[in-house]
């Protein structure tokens, strides 16, 4: 069995055969799909694709591209959402300066909102990340020395990078940290071989398969539209960066995942 950590089911690009893409997931083997929210809006649509389909789960949170929709009322809003099982994390959430949609402070005020939100209800954060890795591990590692200082259970659980593209130095930052690392399409490119050396030289018991559907499709099926389905492509190169067998990096990566998320 597989899960996929990370998809955005609710996106429109889903709304022609929404429940197809579902039923693909389940017949490639995918018993579980975590729909992360990137705004208001978009948190209370996974909630309730949640509370519809058995196998999704949801986590609610602003994606820093949408930090100019923040008002007064945001985190309160964030926090209604939570408080059922479904609702498992709060994300997808950090910093983009890549894009720079929104003022860096503006970005860091929202980010630092969202992991005391975090905290408060003990839910690990889903880390997005575009080319600030520098200031999101100085942010992580107070917030994590913090959680530690009150001995708060989510230290041993605080979150997945996402979609992971640094170095290795950086995901051992956060895996000291307790953080997982997640790998997406790219992992499986034939011009990513830096990336495919850092997936090869964690443990895995620290990964997560994600897909980020529908967007980076792994190999053959890049520039396509990506689907939960596909994680099992992610799951089968990592097998092979680790010189193990499929079976056991599906297994390994659930386990990994349900410890994480405990679902």
């Amino acid at each position: 069995m597989l899960v996929d950590t990370h998809c955005h089911l609710d996106f429109n690009s889903f709304d022609s055969d929404r429940q197809q893409v579902i039923e693909r997931a389940r017949e490639a083997g995918v018993e579980r799909i975590l729909n992360p929210g990137i705004n208001l809006d978009s948190s209370r649509k996974v909630v309730e694709l949640a509370y519809a389909h058995p196998e999704i789960y949801a986590a609610v949170g602003v994606h820093p591209n949408d930090a100019l929709a923040w008002n007064e009322n945001t985190l309160a809003g964030l926090r209604a959402l939570t408080g059922d099982a479904k609702v498992v994390a709060i994300g997808e959430i950090v910093l983009d300066y890549y894009r720079d949609r929104a003022p860096r402070e503006l970005q860091r005020q929202i980010l630092s909102e969202q992991l005391s939100l975090a905290a408060e209800l003990g839910l690990p954060v889903i880390i997005h990340n575009r080319d600030a890795t520098g200031d999101i591990l100085e942010i992580l590692v107070d917030w994590h020395s913090s959680l530690v200082s009150v001995s708060s259970p989510l230290a041993g659980r605080p979150g997945v990078l996402h979609s992971y593209s640094e170095g290795e130095e950086s995901a051992r930052d956060a895996m000291a940290m307790n953080f997982f690392i997640g790998f997406t399409g790219p992992v499986t490119f034939r011009n990513a071989p830096d990336l495919q050396a850092v997936a090869a030289a964690l443990p895995v018991e620290r990964v997560l398969v994600e897909t980020d559907a529908p967007f980076l499709s792994p190999h053959p099926y890049r520039g396509k539209r990506n689907e939960p389905a596909l994680v099992r492509l992610v799951a089968a190169k990592i097998a092979e960066l680790n010189n193990s067998s499929y079976d056991s990096i599906a297994s390994i990566t659930t386990a990994n995942a349900s410890r994480l998320f405990q679902w």
